[in-house]
């Protein structure tokens, strides 16, 4: 019994902290999101990691591998955070998007904390099937 007290004490302590940190990474992603709807890939690209900028090289190249291979994440119709989780050390936040067809589509976002702010370091299209079915 003392230990299910200790854990739930733990875990109420801990509530703050992650919810913090879900609320500036949904507000990241969410503002990349933005900018690739106003085609600004330069904004765009800030939300993206070290390793991710450095793979694209510009902004304008970052820019058409969203528009080929992530249509979705440039033109939604909707965007939903669901649960961010910690897989391997590592943070993921999982988003369904509906794209503008209707088509759900959810994604993985892994999220690397540099310079006290967070930053996209991959995407991963998990399913393009809606998940409430």
């Amino acid at each position: 019994m003392r230990r299910v007290l200790l854990a739930i004490c733990l875990s109420v302590g801990l509530a703050p902290s992650v919810f913090a940190q879900s609320a500036e990474i949904e507000a990241n992603i969410a503002a990349q999101i933005q900018a690739f709807e106003a085609d600004d890939f330069v904004t765009a690209f800030t939300f993206a990691s070290p390793n991710i900028q450095r793979l694209f090289g510009t902004p304008e190249n970052f820019g058409v591998m969203v528009q080929r291979g992530y249509p979705m994440v440039w033109r939604p119709a909707d965007v939903r955070f669901l649960d961010l989780r910690e897989v391997a050390g590592a943070l993921w936040q999982k988003v369904m998007i509906t794209d503008g067809d209707g088509r759900v589509h959810i994604l993985n976002y892994q999220m690397v904390q540099r310079d006290n702010a967070w930053k996209i370091n991959g995407v991963q299209l998990l399913d393009n099937a809606d998940p409430a079915a």
